[in-house]
């Protein structure tokens, strides 16, 4: 049998722990937590249509959503995972109405780090077998270590995150993330339960020719987006492209990823701000992709500078391929002057 000569995601995190500026042993234990609830939430899904957690499981979550099973689940095996670690002092879920102060004990009373996370993304994808994922980002608290943790902490702007990344539960289980050092991504061997570095130094095209919207939406766009998926659609040069959309932004931004493309999800659509949670889904995207030499923005400014206001605030997003990102805010701001 041969053997597997790829790091594992452990044996990375350790060989890359200088890399990170608060270096210390605290951030290679919360990414093994993560790793950890990832494993339990893969082996749900992989048993979606054999056990009973399918479907709705009867409420809605605070952003007027149907939850279903398996996004409760995934919800409770994160937050239970993070807090047994006694380096997390905050948890912010998009499942959850307000965030979780994790209790000072004597050995985590120093803890500087709050996690956000969007612990099944795509849910409504779960009763049909497609690709769902799990988004998490990463930040050291900014109020004093020992005393509870405040929204404060929380609402910092993307550019100030630690780390963040993805996890895509499709047909390969795969992690992504970055500590500000570049993108790296980690395929799990299910035999064995171990995650091997399968994707190192990862890189966002700075062209492409996919483009991920949900057209159905198109009669709401703003005019500057219409415009673009026009400008898609044309034929000339290497274009029309080719639209597609999972309704799966970890999937969707994933495969942009890998052969380069822009996903968008604008204003104007049933929610005025679009559908996407800057603190839970924006800023973790927005700092992979920029890590991996793309662009993310809300159609005019950069997506990670924008100051948070409130836990489950809500922005446009355009992300993926730094020139066609470009071209995206080319014809926003277009429109915008013509008025």
């Amino acid at each position: 049998m041969t053997q597997n000569t790829h790091p594992t995601l452990g044996e990375f995190i350790i060989q890359k722990q200088d890399d990170f500026v608060y270096s210390s042993g605290e951030l290679s234990r919360l990414l093994s937590s993560i790793k950890l609830a990832t494993k339990i939430v893969n082996y749900k899904v992989n048993k979606a249509g054999l056990v009973n957690i399918l479907g709705e499981y009867g409420e809605e979550n605070v952003q007027g959503e149907r939850q279903q099973k398996l996004d409760v689940y995934a919800n409770e095996v994160f937050i239970d995972t993070l807090s047994q670690r006694e380096v997390v002092c905050g948890i912010a879920s998009e499942e959850n109405e307000d965030y979780i102060e994790i209790p000072c004990t004597t050995n985590a009373k120093n803890s500087k780090y709050v996690v956000l996370i969007d612990p099944l993304d795509g849910s409504s994808n779960i009763d049909v077998n497609v690709s769902v994922g799990t988004i998490f980002s990463i930040y050291r608290r900014i109020s004093e270590p020992g005393t509870p943790v405040t929204q404060e902490d929380f609402l910092q702007p993307g550019n100030q995150q630690v780390a963040a990344g993805y996890i895509v539960y499709g047909t390969s289980t795969m992690l992504v993330y970055t500590t500000g050092n570049g993108v790296n991504g980690f395929t799990l061997n299910p035999g064995i339960g171990t995650f091997y570095l399968s994707h190192p130094d990862m890189k966002i095209p700075e062209d492409g020719n996919i483009y991920s919207i949900n057209e159905g939406n198109y009669a709401k766009f703003p005019a500057g987006v219409k415009k673009y998926i026009k400008y898609c659609q044309e034929e000339e040069g290497e274009r029309p492209y080719t639209s597609r959309y999972i309704g799966s932004l970890c999937s969707d931004f994933h495969r942009n990823m890998l052969k380069g493309g822009i996903y968008i999800y604008p204003s104007g659509t049933n929610n005025p701000n679009g559908k996407l949670r800057l603190l839970y889904e924006c800023n973790p995207m927005a700092f992979i992709a920029e890590q991996a030499g793309g662009k993310a923005s809300d159609g005019f400014h950069r997506i990670l500078d924008i100051q948070p206001t409130e836990l489950h605030q809500r922005v446009p997003f355009f992300c993926g391929s730094k020139n066609m990102v470009e071209k995206a805010e080319a014809f926003m701001q277009a429109e915008k002057d013509s008025q």
